[in-house]
């Protein structure tokens, strides 16, 4: 883990260890390979070394430290798994943070620090070390659904003392699971929340490249034109650009409200809030009911449950892993 300074930061002072043989290694060819884009065809941009050496480190130590890699340092494996994902999937970072960690010069691979993106390596027998610490690369991977009741902070810890993500789970954390909420709901809103330590997919779950719909059942004020659904289609511009819904039904009307369900692949903050309060209908009650192929159904408020093995490849056949 990273050492923290005495105002509580992470002290990035230490740099990544290095020795006479990695620094004769660095004239190694790139590890990576032709120069394609990552991820499904999309050209990424340089992930910011700047960023990478203030990044908070979340590794998590491996019991046994000092291993002997084997071999001439960083090796390319043709058929393994890019780095930067293996981070992820060990819950060191999101994979752009990990992208960002390899950037600064932080991640080393079997003794050879590692800057160049695009390295695939055999997790099972490879020694990774961030900021000179081995971490653990076989953690198990869980995916579980939370319903979120309204007042809940979407955090794993408050330092108000009020209820939060972080209360239902940490037993699980106690016990050495690795767990991070996948987006946020606001502490008004209630309803469906994935929790993970697989960073790759929570990163694509949360990117709007990918579209995965989320579908909200929203009580507005007044009754909203016949129109509505079109124009909320088409798209509307906000304050932070524009932004449209992939499907809005009218659900029950009554007492001067409406019930409607609002499905959008959108994950910006208080999106369906502040979208609504733009057309004219404030948002009085709002909950989402499913994520992609995962759906709240029947689970009550503040449960947990293990998502089965047909969700999870839903997911990940919806994001193209």
């Amino acid at each position: 883990m990273t050492p923290a300074s005495r105002d509580g930061r992470p002290d990035r002072s230490k740099k990544p260890r290095t020795d006479a043989g990695s620094q004769q290694r660095s004239t190694k060819k790139p590890h990576r390979k032709g120069g394609a884009p990552t991820g499904g065809g999309r050209r990424r941009s340089t992930p910011n070394a700047d960023r990478g050496a203030v990044r908070l480190n979340n590794a998590k130590p491996a019991a046994i430290q000092n291993v002997t890699p084997e071999g001439d340092g960083a090796q390319y494996v043709a058929d393994g798994v890019r780095l930067q994902k293996v981070l992820a999937q060990a819950g060191v970072a999101s994979r752009r943070g990990a992208e960002e960690l390899i950037a600064a010069g932080r991640v080393d691979v079997d003794g050879e620090i590692v800057t160049e993106q695009g390295l695939r390596i055999d997790p099972a027998t490879a020694v990774v070390r961030v900021d000179g610490a081995r971490v653990v690369m076989d953690e198990t991977m869980q995916y579980l659904a939370l319903n979120k009741p309204k007042g809940w902070q979407s955090t794993m810890s408050d330092d108000h003392g009020r209820p939060c993500v972080g209360d239902v789970v940490a037993e699980r954390v106690m016990a050495g699971q690795r767990l991070f909420h996948v987006g946020r709901l606001d502490a008004d809103t209630d309803g469906l929340l994935l929790l993970t330590n697989d960073g790759e997919l929570a990163h694509r779950l949360m990117h709007p490249s990918f579209e995965v719909p989320k579908t909200y059942l929203a009580t507005v004020k007044g009754l909203p034109p016949r129109g509505l659904g079109r124009t909320l289609k088409a798209g509307v511009e906000l304050d932070d650009g524009p932004v449209s819904i992939d499907g809005f039904t009218v659900m029950e009307i009554g007492d001067g409200q409406t019930l409607v369900r609002i499905v959008l692949h959108e994950g910006r903050k208080r999106i369906v809030r502040r979208l609504m309060d733009h057309v004219g209908h404030p948002v009085l009650e709002l909950s989402r009911t499913s994520i992609g192929a995962v759906h709240l159904g029947n689970q009550r408020p503040g449960s947990l449950r293990v998502l089965g093995r047909d969700e999870i490849g839903a997911l990940y056949k919806a994001v193209g892993m």
